[in-house]
C-alpha cells in the first residue's frame, strides 16, 4: 500500500467510482419489508384474505382463526421494523427475520389460507439462510433511552394501526360508532379489554387479538429495548488523547483541524504502526469522521484502512467531512469513495494583515468606533489565565450560547479551559459600565485551538447580547494584531459552505444554473449560516482553501448531509424531554475542567 503524498496540482475532484453496498442484503432487506406489508393486509382486510378455503376455517374449533390473524398482524410489524437492519447486514435482525418468517408463513395459511402467501415468505427465507455470511454486522452504539423512543412511535404507529382493524369490518360492526368509540376501542384493546365497538359472529375475537398483539408488541420492545445490554458510543480515553497529542506536536502544523481530533466525544482508529490515526464519531448509522488523518502522510493508509474495516464490521456508512485537498485524494485513492468541494476555509497569514486600505475601510471604522465606546481587548494563552478569571469566561460562554442545542463538531473543541489544553488562545473584550453585569466587564470571547506551532484555529464566538455589534470583527483584529508577539503567523477563520458558489454567481456571467443555486443557498441562508459566514469572513481578505467531503454513492449524500447537521447539532432527533430529565453527559476526565462547550465555527 503506497504510502507516497499525492499531488497537488488539481482539486479532488474527480469521479472515483467505488465499491457499491452488497446487493444482496438491500434486496433482501426491501423484500421483508414488501412480505412485512403482505402480513399486516392480511391480518387487518377481511377481503384481502377470502378464499374458499376461509370459508372452511369458520368452523375450525376456538380460537384459532384470530389467533393466527393476530400473528400475521405481529409478524407483519415485526418485519418492517427489522427491514431496515438487514439492509445494514446487522446480524440480530437476520437472526429474528429467521424465526419470523416461518410464523408469518404459518399464519399466512391458517388464517389467509393462502399457499401463495405462505410460500412468499418461504421464498424470502430461503435467500436468508443460503446468504447468511452477508450478515455479519455488529450492533450500533445505543443507550437504554432508545426504549423511550421506541414507546412513543410504537404506541403512535399501533394507535393508527389498530384504527385500521377497528374500522376495516363495516359489514359486521353493529350500530355506527363515532371515531371517538373507535380510539377508545383501540386504546382499551391494546391494553387486554373489551372496548364499547361491538362485531357479529368471531370478527369480535379476530379485533380483539389483533389489538391485544399491537400493544404486546409495543410493550416487549420496548422490555427489550430497556433491558438489553448497552453498546455505548465510544468516546477518546485517556491514553488516546495521550497519543493523539504525540501526533499533533510532530504533525499538527499540517491540517488546522487537527486539534480538533481531541474532542472527547470522538472516537479513534490508530495506523498499525501507530504514526497516524483517524477520529471520528457515528450519528444515525454514517461513520463520520472530520478532517484529515492525524500524523504522518506516509501512515495514512493504514489508518484510513482500519477505518474502512470498522465502517464495513458494523456496516456504518463511511463519510468525511472538511478534509483538505490533500486528504481527498488519499481519501478517494486508497478507498475508491468519491469526494465533492464542500466550501472553502478562509486563512489569514498575519505578516500580510492590515487594517490600511480602501478594502478595509468597514472593518476599520468599525473597530474604531467600538474602541471609542470604551471597549478594549486582551488576547492571551489559557495557560496565563488565572483560575477564577477561567471560571468567569466558561460561566459566560455557557450561558451566552443563546439555545439549549450544543453546536459544533468538526470545527470546535467542545471545552474551554482544559489544563491539558494551555497552548489555547483566547481574546476577550471588556468594558467597564456603571452597573456591572452578572460576569463583570466581560463583553465577548473569542477562544482560538493550536495549529502546529506558528498557528491558531477560530473554535468559538460568544458575547454578550447587550453588547455593541462588531464584537467579532474587534476581538479578530485584536487577535491579528497581538500574534507577532505570540509566535503566531496564520490564523484560521470560519468555513465557509459553498463559498465558491456563492462568489461566481453573483459576478457577471454566471449562467442561470450557477445563478439558481446560489439562489437556493441565500434562501437557505435564511436558517443557516450560508451566506453571513462567507461575507463574515470575506472582510478579512483572506486566502481560501478548499475543504471536501468524501462519500460512498450519491445516494447516501441525504443521509450524510443529515448525520452531519445533527452531529453540529443543526438539527436534533431527540424527544424533547424536560430539562430536569436530560441524560447529562459525564465528565470526560476526572481532573478537567469540561462544560460541555462547542463552537458556532461550524458550518
Amino acid at each position: 500500500m503506497s504510502g507516497e503524498v499525492p499531488s497537488r496540482s488539481g482539486r479532488a475532484r474527480r469521479i472515483v467510482r467505488g465499491p457499491r453496498p452488497e446487493a444482496v442484503p438491500a434486496l433482501v432487506g426491501r423484500a421483508c419489508a414488501v412480505v412485512g406489508v403482505l402480513d399486516i393486509a392480511a391480518g387487518v382486510f377481511p377481503r384481502f384474505r377470502h378464499s374458499r378455503m376461509h370459508a372452511m376455517a369458520e368452523v375450525l374449533p376456538g380460537s384459532l382463526g384470530p389467533f393466527a390473524a393476530a400473528l400475521s398482524l405481529s409478524v407483519g410489524v415485526l418485519l418492517l421494523l427489522l427491514a431496515h437492519g438487514l439492509k445494514r447486514r446487522k446480524r440480530r435482525a437476520w437472526r429474528a427475520a429467521v424465526a419470523l418468517l416461518p410464523a408469518g408463513a404459518i399464519s399466512q395459511f391458517v388464517y389467509r389460507h393462502s399457499v401463495i402467501g405462505a410460500l412468499i415468505s418461504l421464498a424470502l427465507f430461503v435467500p436468508l439462510v443460503l446468504h447468511r455470511d452477508e450478515f455479519k454486522a455488529l450492533p450500533d452504539p445505543r443507550s437504554r433511552w432508545r426504549a423511550l423512543a421506541n414507546f412513543v412511535l410504537m404506541s403512535a404507529g399501533s394507535l393508527a394501526l389498530g384504527l385500521v382493524v377497528v374500522s376495516a369490518h363495516p359489514r359486521r360492526t353493529i350500530g355506527d360508532p363515532s371515531l371517538a368509540d373507535r380510539i377508545t376501542h383501540v386504546l382499551y384493546g391494546l391494553f387486554g379489554f373489551e372496548g364499547p365497538v361491538d362485531y357479529e359472529g368471531s370478527t369480535s375475537w379476530t379485533v380483539a387479538f389483533s389489538l391485544g398483539a399491537l400493544g404486546l408488541i409495543t410493550a416487549v420492545t420496548t422490555i427489550y429495548l430497556a433491558f438489553r445490554p448497552e453498546h455505548p458510543a465510544a468516546h477518546l480515553t485517556e491514553e488516546d488523547e495521550t497519543q493523539l497529542r504525540a501526533l499533533l506536536d510532530k504533525h499538527g502544523a499540517r491540517d488546522s483541524l487537527g486539534h480538533f481530533a481531541l474532542r472527547r466525544d470522538k472516537a479513534v482508529v490508530f495506523s498499525p504502526s501507530g504514526k497516524a490515526a483517524v477520529t471520528y464519531r457515528v450519528v444515525s448509522g454514517v461513520m463520520l469522521a472530520s478532517g484529515d488523518p492525524i500524523g504522518d502522510v506516509e501512515a495514512w493508509p493504514g489508518a484510513i484502512e482500519r477505518f474502512m474495516d470498522e465502517a464495513k464490521a458494523h456496516s456504518w456508512t463511511p463519510a468525511v467531512m472538511g478534509c483538505s485537498e490533500t486528504g481527498g485524494e488519499v481519501w478517494t485513492r486508497e478507498t475508491g469513495l468519491d469526494a465533492l468541494e464542500l466550501g472553502d476555509e478562509a486563512v489569514v497569514d498575519v505578516a500580510d494583515f492590515s487594517l490600511a486600505g480602501r478594502a478595509m475601510r468597514n472593518v476599520r471604522q468599525m473597530v474604531k468606533r467600538i474602541e471609542r465606546a470604551g471597549y478594549e481587548t486582551r488576547v492571551r494563552r489559557i495557560r496565563d489565565l488565572g483560575e477564577a478569571e477561567l471560571d468567569r469566561i466558561r460561566r459566560a460562554a455557557e450561558d451566552w450560547r443563546g439555545t439549549d442545542t450544543e453546536r459544533g463538531f468538526s470545527m470546535a473543541l467542545g471545552r474551554i479551559g482544559d489544563p491539558a489544553d494551555g497552548d489555547c488562545l483566547i481574546a476577550t473584550a471588556h468594558k467597564a459600565d456603571d452597573e456591572p453585569g452578572q460576569y463583570g466587564d466581560l463583553k465577548a470571547i473569542l477562544h482560538f485551538v493550536p495549529w502546529g506551532t506558528d498557528g491558531v484555529s477560530l473554535d468559538l464566538m460568544r458575547r454578550d447580547r447587550s453588547a455593541d455589534p462588531g464584537m467579532n470583527e474587534l476581538l479578530i483584529v485584536a487577535a491579528l494584531q497581538a500574534a507577532p508577539k505570540l509566535g503566531i503567523n496564520r490564523i484560521s477563520l470560519n468555513f465557509a459552505m459553498f463559498r465558491s458558489a456563492l462568489a461566481r454567481g453573483e459576478k457577471i456571467g454566471a449562467g442561470p444554473v450557477l445563478r439558481a443555486w446560489r439562489g437556493l443557498l441565500v434562501f437557505l441562508s435564511r436558517w443557516f449560516q450560508i451566506e453571513s459566514l462567507y461575507k463574515f469572513n470575506a472582510k478579512f481578505q483572506p486566502r481560501w482553501e478548499p475543504r471536501f467531503v468524501v462519500y460512498r454513492a450519491s445516494g447516501d449524500l441525504p443521509r450524510i448531509g443529515l448525520a452531519a447537521m445533527q452531529a453540529e447539532g443543526f438539527v436534533s432527533l431527540a424527544l424533547p424531554l424536560p430539562r430536569f430529565l436530560r441524560r447529562q453527559a459525564p465528565a470526560p476526565r476526572p481532573c478537567a475542567h469540561s462544560i460541555a462547550e462547542q463552537g458556532v465555527r461550524a458550518a
